[in-house]
């Protein structure tokens, strides 16, 4: 059981009794606009990761299951597809409204399942909120293209349709917004989707799907499919190989996302990759280093260090490398470690034993080959410097230039997210244009938004969510050609 310290055990059970009674909480998938159990009757178990209690069993469905899902999808687009802009838009902004009436309890469903405190919990339902409120705007503003035509007897236009079902393979680590981000988006294209959402967070997922039934979106083109671990590949494989999905999304480890793309090449699907990061944070001598030490706490220590675009390698330039690692020091001490669920933690447990294992061997990796915990000093033979440590470990490094800085930044085969923090105009504009990453936070550690482009670049992703060009994923061009005398 993961369990970080003396955990206030008394509040978590009482959590997990209100769950059981809260309004959204659902026990059953969501397939058809109906509450279904896996065809099989098996179970899995939903537990509190602060104390392991357990919160819930949700259906453990199969490949059968998955696939009258897909199908289920697949002819609510005959229809769903027809809609209008303005019926789309009108929909997901009834979504919206819903979401924002019951965004409490929904975070306290999320704090339940993922750990993470109440108040980090809110702050992800409001983004997660925040792109269904996007695509309904953005639904009305598909456009297309009158190209000139060479000759005088055609006129040229290029139209956008939507690809049609587009299977959703969501994390844990952000349960409502990965949702939102990757589902808004579709939906405003005229999708229909079959949801997967992570074996550890499913209660979010089942409580959006209420939500959006509720709001009036038709039955069929939301659908939630939840499995264990042991069932997820061959879940996993139907949505990847099925014809009758037109596009796969996933947001997960590198390592998986590999081997959906492998699989999706069997049908051509589109495919939509947002994979890890081993995002560089680089403090240059001339940086504000108050305001550097604070989005160093934002951005490695939000989510328990558990988000795909957290810093993970901290370069400090050597003239102010001491003074940034006692402030930093300083701040982490500032952090309160327990449930979630009790006042005042900013830092709840990480969401399973596997995670927690994992961050444990990365760190006595780096004693074990010279680093100190606390001041720690790192080389590029330590797993913690090339590995994704999705924890709260802060891994500081110093370093003498900008030319070096760059080069050890960008030696990695991921290309996510990297920031960094400096007052040389000269130098910013230079270094933005150099980190090899698809976003870059400048003396900014949160980077996040419904309105941006999010994504990587390497082996960090294919393609972009949120902002005009998430809608892109799932829909593609049409070019008609209009013969005439």
């Amino acid at each position: 059981m993961n369990v970080i310290g003396k955990l206030p055990f008394v509040i978590a059970t009482r959590l997990s009794q209100q769950i059981r009674n809260m309004s959204l909480v659902r026990s059953l998938a969501f397939v058809n606009n109906q509450w279904v159990p896996a065809s099989s009757g098996e179970t899995f178990e939903v537990t509190n990761p602060a104390n392991g209690q357990v919160l819930g069993q949700v259906p453990d469905m199969d490949v059968d299951d998955t696939e009258q899902a897909v199908n289920v999808a697949f002819e609510a687009f005959k229809t769903w597809e027809h809609t209008t802009a303005k019926e789309r838009s009108v929909l997901l902004r009834k979504w919206y409204n819903l979401l924002e009436d019951n965004k409490d309890e929904i975070a306290r469903i999320m704090t339940a399942e993922s750990g993470k405190p109440l108040s980090e919990a809110a702050g992800e339902v409001a983004y997660a909120n925040g792109f269904i409120d996007w695509f309904s705007e953005e639904a009305r503003r598909i456009p297309g293209e009158i190209v000139a035509s060479p000759t005088q007897t055609k006129e040229m236009m290029m139209i956008r349709r939507p690809i049609g079902v587009a299977a959703l393979i969501t994390p844990w680590n952000f349960p409502a917004a990965m949702i939102t981000r990757k589902a808004g988006a579709a939906l405003a294209a005229g999708c229909t989707c079959v949801i997967k959402p992570a074996e550890d967070t499913p209660l979010t997922a089942l409580a959006m799907a209420d939500l959006a039934a509720k709001a009036g979106i038709p039955k069929g083109v939301i659908n939630v499919v939840t499995c264990s671990r042991k069932k997820a590949a061959e879940v996993g494989r139907v949505l990847c190989t099925s014809p009758q999905v037109a596009g796969l999304s996933f947001t997960g480890s590198t390592n998986v996302g590999k081997l959906l793309y492998e699989q999706c090449a069997s049908t051509v699907k589109r495919v939509s990759l947002e994979l890890g990061g081993n995002a560089p944070y680089i403090v240059f001598e001339s940086a504000d280093l108050e305001a550097a030490v604070k989005g160093t706490i934002a951005c490695k220590f939000r989510n328990c260090g558990q988000t795909c675009v957290s810093a993970n390698r901290l370069f400090i330039q050597e003239s102010i490398f001491d003074q940034f690692v006692a402030k930093l020091e300083e701040a982490v001490k500032g952090l309160k470690v327990g449930d979630g669920a009790a006042a005042g933690v900013t830092q709840g447990p990480l969401i399973n034993d596997a995670q927690a294992t994992k961050v444990k061997q990365l760190v006595e990796d780096a004693v074990k080959k010279g680093a100190k915990v606390h001041l720690g000093d790192v080389d590029h033979s330590m797993r913690v410097f090339n590995e994704e440590i999705f924890g709260p470990v802060a891994v500081c490094i110093p370093f003498k230039n900008e030319e070096e800085v760059l080069a050890i930044a960008n030696s990695t085969r991921s290309g996510l997210a990297g920031y960094f923090y400096s007052n040389n105009l000269s130098q910013i504009w230079r270094v933005a244009k150099r980190l090899e990453v698809g976003m870059v936070g400048i003396n900014e550690g949160l980077l996040s938004a419904p309105e941006a482009a999010f994504g990587g670049i390497k082996e960090s992703g294919i393609g972009r969510e949120g902002s005009h060009y998430g809608i892109e994923e799932y829909s593609y061009i049409k070019y008609l050609c209009f013969g005439h005398d």
